[in-house]
């Protein structure tokens, strides 16, 4: 049974604390709590994925071995749902090839028992700015998406022949259109992806194609 499934008052980044250990979860809990951080912390791997969020803000805490799921195998299911929590195993010593493992599939950090709370603070700090970078880096993405779905198809057109450098008077002829009216185009493409200059559309623009590839 998990011991905590909601987050709790603290206004803290959330830590998953993963452990069929007793002392070691509440120990771990104990210690993020007296520097602001809000953990939530579970006995049982299917606790732990019933009850996560994958919108807030945060990374885990895995032990590697349980008895009903290794953490390997919980990361595995958050990576199959697309979640993007950082994450950092707790392993005994002879669970380093399992760590290893565990590090090619995307794991943040491990640590070996027994560690220091200071070394522990300091891997979860990091793993939650590279969060935070994260989700800045997905909004990011998100909204120029939003921007570029926004643009009516002859304003795509006109935004993809801006991009190779061609001049008003150049997409005219190729697109059929007057040099007025590409003009017109163009300045909605640039209000419309809230560009501040050509360089920053381009990179927008860049930034758009790498998403598709």
């Amino acid at each position: 049974m998990n011991d905590s499934s909601k987050p709790g008052k603290a206004k803290g980044p959330t830590v998953y604390v993963v452990d069929d250990d007793d002392s070691m979860r509440q120990a771990v809990a104990l210690l993020l709590r007296t520097v602001g951080y809000n953990p939530i912390v579970f006995a049982r791997p299917a606790d732990f994925l019933a009850k996560f969020d994958p919108n807030v803000h945060g990374c885990a805490v895995l032990d590697i071995r349980m008895p009903e799921m290794s953490g390997l195998e919980i990361q595995q299911q958050l990576n199959r749902s697309g979640a993007m929590l950082p994450v950092i195993f707790i392993t005994g010593h002879g669970d380093i090839p399992m760590a290893v493992q565990a590090m090619k599939d995307g794991a943040f950090d491990f640590m070996t028992k027994p560690f220091r709370d200071q070394d522990l603070l300091d891997r979860i700090n990091n793993a939650l700015k590279q969060d935070a970078e994260n989700r800045a880096t997905v909004e990011l993405h998100a909204d120029l998406r939003r921007r570029a779905d926004s643009l009516t198809t002859r304003e795509r057109e006109v935004l993809a022949l801006i991009v190779e450098g061609k001049a008003n008077k150049v997409v005219a002829i190729d697109l059929g259109l007057s040099e007025r009216t590409v003009e017109i185009h163009r300045a909605n493409v640039m209000e419309k992806m809230a560009a501040r200059s050509v360089a920053h559309l381009v990179k927008m623009y860049l930034t758009l194609n790498e998403q598709r590839a």
